[in-house]
């Protein structure tokens, strides 16, 4: 009966069709297409792609934007409403996120949506330099190709927290008919994203370099860099070439968007087996480092030559020491480190992370699992102290505080130059590892 709703004239005849082969086959797609409502959590939507209420689709993103437009206008009486969208290289990612676009411009709010795929850090950038009330990520992260979805911003360019996420998480409740979506209207609201953001973040990623200068830096170091696929290779090639690095290798067989993820088994840079053709690259060319980010460019994979010269996979807590400790001691050592300055980790990274900092004298403060969490300690402080890094062990990291969700584009520009660094000092990333 419930996917019987589904065979009406508000949905498009391909929708139908597939309902109705759904409802005569009457199996296991049946029930588990309409057995629920797709659940907006406290991040956003994410499942699977396909016809149903429990399936990411244009109708079930429409409505969930409905409601987050809805506490958006209750929340935002006084100003005009902007609003940013991103998307990755997942199937129908364009076109879902010009579903969101076309419903948040129905609603009265101006949308800048990015006319090309671009990483999650780049958005909530975007959100913060224009100003927005709030923006969307297209994307299921490192999930399989099947999946699909959105992650929810504020206008502090986070992923929403309380009281903000239970607040949206109701209203998109409300949203029980496709006809209580307002699909059309205000075009002229939708405009592409300014041309120059991408020149605009990939300064502020310079700017947190440290060691740029230095004479001894070796900058032919040879680097091996893979975007399985994903919005990473629309960036992360360049800011390392604008930084210097002139021995910078791509994996070409995973450099083009492919929401199949055709090369891999997941798009995950925590499993050694994304990897597999980087390292093999890698041995070819005699890379030092090795990385690899997943297909929103939120987090990042790193491989370096240990002490026998083999490449060695390091996990998330290996690359955050690393990350804390090359930060910290590089501003130690060049006199700028800052009474108010801290760091962030969470309750499920090593504790050696704050060791390093309490060593420096740098403040460190602990949140619950989840970026957002750091970045509401960041954005509680911002004007009385200095975030310098955080991270978690999940492989995501942020090195300054202009971006407010994990940032694998600046973190792959600050680990190669990390890298570059310790060469020049004759020892490897594993050399300091080992000292750490």
């Amino acid at each position: 009966e419930k996917a019987g709703t589904w065979d009406t004239a508000f949905f498009d005849q391909s929708t139908r069709e597939e309902v109705r082969e759904l409802i005569r086959l009457k199996g296991e797609n049946l029930v588990d297409s309409f057995c629920s409502d797709l659940e907006f959590g406290t991040g956003g939507l994410r499942g699977k792609r396909g016809v149903g209420t429990n399936r990411i689709n244009k109708y079930t993103i429409g409505m969930a934007t409905q409601g987050l437009c809805n506490y958006l206008l209750k929340s935002n009486t006084d100003t005009p409403l902007k609003f940013a969208i991103a998307y990755d290289s997942r199937h129908q990612s364009p076109e879902l996120a010009m579903i969101t676009a076309e419903v948040c411009a129905a609603n009265g709010i101006q949308v800048f949506l990015f006319n090309e795929l671009r990483p999650t850090p780049e958005l909530s950038y975007a959100i913060r330099t224009l100003k927005c009330s709030g923006g969307v990520m297209v994307t299921a992260s490192h999930n399989p190709p099947e999946y699909n979805g959105y992650k929810a911003f504020w206008s502090d360019g986070a992923q929403v927290v309380a009281p903000h996420d239970q607040g949206i998480i109701a209203e998109v409740r409300k949203i029980q008919q496709i006809d209580e979506v307002k699909w059309t209207g205000n075009s002229h609201l939708i405009q592409n994203m300014p041309a120059e953001m991408d020149d605009l973040f990939i300064e502020k990623s310079l700017e947190q370099c440290l060691s740029r200068n230095e004479p001894t830096m070796d900058f032919s170091m040879p680097i091996v860099y893979t975007a399985l696929h994903g919005t990473g290779a629309t960036l992360i090639p360049n800011v390392l070439s604008k930084y210097g690095f002139t021995n910078t290798f791509v994996v070409k067989e995973q450099h083009a968007p492919d929401g199949n993820f055709s090369t891999v088994k997941s798009p995950n840079p925590e499993e050694a087996e994304a990897l597999k053709m980087a390292l093999a690259l890698a041995e070819k060319v005699n890379a030092n480092l090795v990385l690899g980010t997943d297909p929103d460019a939120d987090r990042v994979g790193v491989a370096a030559r240990d002490n026998q010269g083999n490449l060695r996979l390091l996990n998330g807590n290996e690359t955050g020491a690393l990350l804390v400790d090359y930060v910290l001691s590089r501003k130690d050592e060049a006199g700028l480190l800052k009474d108010n300055d801290f760091i962030v980790s969470t309750v499920v990274t090593s504790e050696l992370i704050r060791e390093i900092a309490q060593y420096y004298g740098v403040k460190d403060f602990v949140t619950l699992t989840g970026f957002k969490h750091i970045a509401s300690v960041i954005g509680e402080l911002e004007g009385k102290e200095r975030f310098l890094v955080g991270g978690e062990e999940s492989y995501g990291y942020m090195i300054g505080d202009f971006v407010r969700d994990k940032d694998a584009v600046t973190s792959c520009l600050i680990i190669a130059e990390m890298a570059a660094w310790h060469h020049s000092q004759g020892k490897t990333l594993y050399d300091q590892l080992e000292l750490i």
